[in-house]
């Protein structure tokens, strides 16, 4: 080992420590004590990840400002969506409830999908990193638990289950949306070399 460690890499699982490989597009190198996959650099990832960031933006205008879904029930329905949902909650102690809901369910993936097309795009064609790209990307990644488009979803898709058997229910534009913004999702993620992005960026950005 040397006195820098600039050159290792920690398993995210394990914590074993690993001089960071050469892997070529495709491959993969694995955690020598668990197996976990460290690194996994794929060709075309960074534009991959650009387009799909910006269709996430699209999808989640549609998942937040269209009806999600419909309650029917004894001749009277009603019309929900995300946006409804947030502003149900804006009155009196209720108000905090509004803002975490708005946070982690909108606010927080656009930021994530603005922050990777923002880091993202000039590697992709090619360029010099953006200004403060590192510290974006740094961010992207400390939100990225935080944000709960996906697990909104299977909360709703749990709910409906209780109350197909109380009411009619007409799943609308904005629940698909939210299917296609998981999806989008997993996808993106699993395009991601996490580090190599790093790799990247300090081999790119000035010094």
């Amino acid at each position: 080992m040397t006195d820098s460690m600039s050159d290792m890499i920690a398993c995210p699982k394990c914590d074993a420590l690993h001089r960071v490989p050469h892997v070529q597009p495709g491959a993969q190198a694995r955690c020598v004590r668990c197996g976990t996959v460290l690194m996994a650099p794929r060709e075309g990832a960074m534009t991959r990840i650009v387009m799909l960031s910006a269709t996430g933006l699209i999808l989640m205008v549609a998942a937040v400002f269209f009806p999600f879904l419909e309650l029917s029930t004894h001749g009277l329905g009603r019309k929900s969506s995300v946006f409804d949902a947030i502003l149900a909650f804006s009155d009196g102690l209720m108000l905090p409830l509004s803002f975490a809901v708005a946070a982690l369910i909108v606010v927080l993936p656009i930021t994530r999908f603005i922050a990777l097309i923002y880091v993202f795009a000039p590697m992709a064609l090619g360029w010099k990193p953006a200004s403060r790209a590192r510290a974006v990307f740094r961010m992207a990644e400390t939100i990225r638990p935080w944000a709960m488009a996906e697990i909104f979803i299977i909360g709703v898709a749990v709910a409906l289950v209780k109350v197909a058997g109380l009411a009619q229910v007409t799943l609308g534009p904005a629940f698909w949306a939210f299917v296609g913004l998981v999806i989008i999702t997993v996808l993106k993620d699993n395009f991601m070399c996490r580090v190599t992005v790093w790799q990247t960026l300090n081999a790119r950005s000035p010094s």
